[in-house]
């Protein structure tokens, strides 16, 4: 993802448009729904593997290329190829129609569906991929791995009650293993009863050092599926107290980290497979806090 302005524009948009298409994502740091379309486009663009470019542009500060493209509201998304707007939309929109809004434009190539169709077997479906993660965590009840991928798949697709009976004879592991104790303190919030936001922001504005209230919006922002709010609230009480009620922050970030960190790709031997970039990321701004 790169952030565009009017001195790199032509280079990073149009030209670059040209070999790739490239979408713009038109946002702002004071709008909410970008700050949740946000992560979701960077996680598209690490998924589809060089189909197409990211770019942001801030609508506040360039007014000139907001208004050339004739921006009403904000988060909006336009894709070029070849110089040219061929599609947009408007809104905070999910991953799944991201997707089917790039694969109406994007030409065919992701890795995994070409292997697929060598091995003559169709792409696999979101219904498709979580069956083969239930059958492994059935096959091997004691591989902590499996259960946790098939926990985490159902979580993301919203399925509480079956992430929940899946969870149970294995909860008492997550004193020992790390990714279990993270499936245990999402499945915590996720049960847990939503605060008002403007209340908790209103709190930190009046006390920047309000832990309790930067805890309770991290947890919101875990609730609505926004990774990177709730990890930068947790680095903000991080960097002011490190060991706050017995690590609290460091927990829920490590356990924010085990969520977003996508299963690896199969490679072939001796080959390293590729790391999310968000991942990445925060995984040194944490170490970055911790060890400072």
């Amino acid at each position: 993802m790169i952030e565009v302005t009017i001195a790199n524009f032509e280079a990073e948009v149009i030209e670059a448009s040209k070999t790739t298409p490239v979408l713009v994502d038109f946002w702002a740091p004071w709008c909410g729904p970008c700050k949740t379309l946000g992560p979701l486009l960077e996680r598209v663009e690490t998924d589809y593997a060089g189909r197409f470019k990211l770019v942001k542009i801030d609508s506040d500060q360039e007014q000139q290329l907001a208004g050339a493209f004739g921006i009403r509201s904000i988060p909006t998304c336009v894709l070029l190829m070849n110089g040219q707007p061929v599609d947009g939309f408007t809104g905070a929109i999910p991953e799944g129609e991201i997707k089917a809004f790039l694969d109406k434009h994007l030409p065919a190539g992701e890795p995994e569906a070409e292997a697929a169709q060598e091995e003559g077997l169709p792409p696999a479906s979101e219904e498709d991929a979580l069956a083969a993660l239930a059958q492994a965590a059935v096959a091997e009840p004691n591989n902590d791995d499996a259960q946790f991928a098939y926990i985490r798949a159902l979580l993301l697709m919203d399925n509480l009650a079956q992430a929940k009976a899946v969870f149970e004879p294995h909860k008492t592991k997550a004193l020992a293993v790390q990714r279990l104790a993270s499936i245990a303190l999402w499945l915590e919030i996720l049960e847990g009863t939503p605060a008002d936001e403007a209340s908790l922001r209103a709190h930190i504005d009046a006390n920047k050092r309000d832990f309790a209230s930067r805890y309770a919006l991290a947890q919101q922002a875990v609730r609505a599926g926004r990774w990177t709010d709730a990890m930068d609230e947790l680095l903000e009480i991080l960097m002011r107290d490190k060991s706050w009620e017995d690590e609290r922050a460091r927990r829920l970030f490590v356990a924010v980290l085990d969520i977003i960190t996508p299963e690896p790709p199969k490679v072939a031997e001796g080959q390293t497979p590729p790391e999310d970039p968000i991942v990445v990321r925060y995984r040194r701004r944490l170490s970055s806090v911790v060890l400072s």
